[in-house]
């Protein structure tokens, strides 16, 4: 046999080679189960019931194209367009099938886990089925079918459909085809309407039809439905809810068990697509003496490793490269591959930009000022302003909101669950439900978009300001608050002292509870869904007049909605039988709820006490009665038990020591030695304020050993991830808890400068400013960075703008490990914003940081 030459043999390995590499890369280009258990090929994911929070638009299936969440809850659904308050499945089993290429799960109707108590919101109590949905992979498309038990009741054909939603920051302006029909996705809902069997207007299909095409004319979002046993219905979900989407559905046919819904999707995907690069820097910059690392975040396909350029913005224009670095490898994180690259050396003040490959990031400063003007500012001049409740925002010829709330508040009726997770339990005596309380029409700041005062909010804001204050001597003043007239002008200033002014306006509503009931309201908030979703002027919500009628019947009442003149669907069966009664209509003032939970109270004693020490001097009666006030509870409540309640009796003793020095309090503190040193990860923060302030060594030495404990948790957390904190991912955006993690670091730092560096905590501030993980590197706080959150979750999110200084939610989880900041102003675990550490933990770690740097 003749013999292969070696150049033969090369050409026949060399082609062998390319065979299997064909192979291997038609492969994966074939949609296929991954080891996290989803649906994988490049520029394409599909999950299926990963996540579990379908009101938040966050479950059922779920598809990313190109790195874009485009669609999600693809599920079956009792509405055409479901909202917040509908019900939702229950999810019973999931088999994931890699030989096969399929998931199945198994849910049922209606998911009775989400039902605590008898008076929480419940829907169609009387409709109950099992289900299965099989998603199976096909190539580059996949197929979806859902299998019932046993037919649907003939009542419910044409209600029960199969539906999906689509996100429409992608669409607006994007086109579709429906078999014939086309048109322009629109950026506000003008849909036609028609009333449902229920007499609710919904939304009426911008087109039906059996095969619709989405943006035919992006090849990043192009994707394609089809409904092989019946027509598609495409919707607008914005013209029942504000936050909808746009919906695709079909609905069950009468007598369908097997097969009852078929659709194939097939999402468009560009060849060699690849994620990123994207750089991740602080929005705002960086101090001088900081340490400075630019995150750059990789598809874990891309095995590059580029020089990164540090460049100067110059005043003509032009860059001047100032530093070229290799990158070091980071570990991976969620889907992403890192690097870093460490620019500390750059100290020169001035605007700089990142260079990785092709792509810069957003201009940021460097200098020893960079945190002192129009970074914590915009917190204490515009967002704490705003939230305040019962006053008139003026902002020069804006109105920001007018009076509110000046019927403030009604005592709850006993023994119910409101459906924002209130609970009242029995009526104090000396109050009959549903009658006026005085006292309580007067401070406070609305947390979050729905207007209400919790009372742990309203402690934390109070809390942080007198941290604020007495660490850093902020005597700033640009605003005038006139309490008498109910008045409060941005960049106005009164002479007085703005920080020690909003604790004043936060004190006036926990004493106006203390007042009344000796103890701490639980939350003041709105009576009706109607109400609570109010996007708009405050003032707008009440008709600010004391209810002094009666109501007739029983005083369930209050849940009737004098706008649609009915009782909402969205309450119990209970309900229903009083929905016939008459009621006054003007019962809208706010209800003021009361609990027993004793941990909660002991949290508003350290507020009190902290508040009592920065007012002295400035309102000694108030200063005063804040004292009284926490000595009183504490008596009361000290022998409260639970992981909580000590952990908040810890800090309450600080609090009474700094502000009393008090023999009875610092023996209370030593004596509370092992809850101490179980909890010390919790609570250590709070302690070296008041060392040297205490005689017992042995107390010192234990929490000095609990410290090195401390540390090396905060060193192994932060070690998981690039970005250097502690930080694990969930549905809800962490920014607020990493705020939250930066303040407490600040106290082990100053505490114990020993053991603690600053680093952890720059860096909690740096992911704050935008050093996050996902394609959206903006800012977390508004206004404040070259980039921030412009559209967010606020009291105005409808005009989809934004309140200065607010810090949202931020990057949340899309499970298992898609990070996640959409620029969409009614996702709440993103944008949101809130008070009690939401927006005064920021202000207080820019704050903290301009403090110890220029120390340095």
């Amino acid at each position: 046999m003749k013999k292969l030459s070696i150049t033969q043999k090369s050409f026949i390995s060399l082609g062998i080679l390319l065979f299997f590499t064909g192979c291997a890369d038609h492969n994966r280009e074939k949609l296929a189960i991954n080891d996290q258990g989803y649906f994988e090929k490049p520029g394409l994911n599909v999950m299926v019931l990963n996540d579990i929070y379908p009101e938040g638009h966050q479950g059922g299936i779920e598809i990313i194209q190109h790195g874009k969440r485009v669609a999600t809850n693809g599920n079956l659904s009792l509405q055409p367009t479901p909202g917040q308050w509908e019900p939702y499945p229950q999810l019973l089993n999931k088999e994931i099938k890699k030989a096969d290429e399929t998931i199945v799960v198994t849910l049922k109707y209606p998911d009775s886990t989400r039902i605590k108590t008898p008076d929480q919101p419940i829907i169609y109590p009387h409709l109950e089925f099992t289900y299965s949905i099989s998603v199976i992979a096909e190539g580059d498309q996949f197929r979806i079918i859902v299998d019932l038990e046993k037919p649907l009741p003939a009542k419910w054909i044409g209600q029960v459909g199969f539906y999906l939603e689509l996100f429409p920051g992608n669409l607006f302006g994007k086109s579709f085809y429906l078999d014939e029909q086309f048109g322009i996705f629109p950026r506000y809902a003008n849909s036609p309407v028609q009333k449902d069997r229920d007499g609710e207007y919904e939304a009426i299909p911008m087109a039906e039809g059996r095969r619709l095409i989405i943006a035919p004319e992006d090849k990043f979002l192009k994707m394609t439905i089809e409904n092989m046993r019946g027509n598609l219905e495409l919707l607008d979900g914005r013209v029942k809810h504000n936050n909808g989407w746009f919906v695709v559905r079909s609905l069950i046919p009468e007598g369908a068990t097997n097969n009852a819904i078929e659709w194939v999707i097939r999402p468009n995907t560009v060849s060699d697509w690849k994620y990123g690069p994207v750089i991740h820097t602080s929005q705002l910059g960086y101090h001088s003496n900081q340490t400075k690392k630019a995150i750059i975040e990789l598809d874990r396909r891309d095995k590059s490793r580029k020089r990164v350029k540090i460049k100067r913005v110059m005043p003509e224009g032009d860059f001047e490269n100032v530093l070229s670095i290799r990158p070091e490898k980071c570990q991976d994180f969620l889907r992403y591959r890192y690097l870093s690259a460490d620019f500390t050396d750059v100290s020169e003040p001035g605007i700089y930009v990142v260079e990785y490959g092709d792509k810069l990031s957003e201009q940021f400063q460097i200098g020893p000022n960079v945190y002192q003007k129009g970074v914590w500012q915009p917190t204490l001049e515009y967002f704490l302003p705003v939230q305040m409740c019962h006053m008139k925002i003026f902002e020069k010829y804006r109105v920001w909101h007018d009076q509110c709330h000046l019927d403030d508040a009604l005592m709850a009726p006993e023994n119910i669950n409101h459906f924002d997770t209130y609970i009242h339990g029995k009526v104090p005596e000396g109050f009959t439900p549903l009658t006026h309380v005085p006292g309580l029409n007067q401070g406070g700041w609305h947390d979050a978009g729905d207007y209400d005062l919790r009372i742990e909010s309203q402690i934390g804001t109070i809390l942080t300001l007198a941290y604020a204050y007495e660490e850093f001597n902020l005597n700033h003043d640009q605003t005038l608050i006139d309490q008498e007239d109910g008045i409060v002008e941005i960049h106005h200033p009164d002479g007085k002292p703005d920080v020690l002014q909003q604790i004043e306006h936060g004190l006036l509503t926990v004493l106006g509870g203390y007042r009344q009931f000796g103890k701490f309201y639980r939350g003041i908030l709105c009576p009706t869904l109607r109400q609570y979703a109010l996007m708009g002027d405050a003032g707008s919500m009440t008709d600010n007049r004391v209810f002094t009628g009666k109501v007739k019947g029983r005083y369930e009442g209050f849940w009737y909605n004098r706008i649609t003149n009915k009782y909402s669907k969205y309450f119990s069966p209970q309900m229903n039988e009083i929905v016939e009664k008459e009621y006054v209509e003007d019962l809208d003032d706010r209800l003021v709820f009361l609990e027993d939970d004793s941990s909660r109270q002991i949290y508003g004693i350290a507020g009190l006490a902290a508040a009592s020490r920065v007012l002295r001097g400035y309102n000694n009666p108030m200063a005063q009665e804040c004292l009284a006030a926490a000595e009183d509870l504490w008596m009361r409540y000290r022998d409260a038990g639970g992981k909580r309640a000590g952990n908040n009796k810890i800090q309450a003793l600080v609090e009474l020591i700094l502000t009393t020095d008090k023999k009875l309090y610092k023996d209370a503190l030593t004596n509370m030695l092992p809850e101490i040193t179980d909890n010390i990860q919790d609570v250590g923060w709070t302690l070296g304020r008041i060392l040297s302030r205490l005689e017992n060594n042995d107390f010192k030495h234990q929490i000095h050993d609990g410290m090195l404990k401390v540390k090396a948790r905060v060193d192994e957390l932060s070690g998981e991830n690039p970005f250097g904190i502690p930080y694990h991912p969930d549905i809800w955006g962490a920014g607020w808890g990493i705020q939250r993690f930066g303040f407490k670091h600040y106290f082990l730092y100053t505490g114990w400068p020993d053991i603690f560096t600053i680093e952890p905590m720059l860096n909690a501030l740096n992911f704050i400013l935008g050093c996050h993980p996902g394609e959206n590197t903006a800012s977390f706080v508004s206004g404040v960075g070259t980039k921030s959150m412009t559209v967010a979750y606020g009291t105005n999110r409808a005009e989809w703008s934004f309140i200065p200084g607010g810090v949202c939610s931020g990057t949340n989880l899309v499970r298992p490990d898609l990070p996640e900041l959409l620029e969409w102003p009614f996702l709440w675990q993103q944008a949101e914003y809130v008070i009690g550490g939401g927006a005064t933990n920021f202000m207080f770690l820019v704050l903290g940081a301009d403090k110890i740097l220029n120390q340095k």
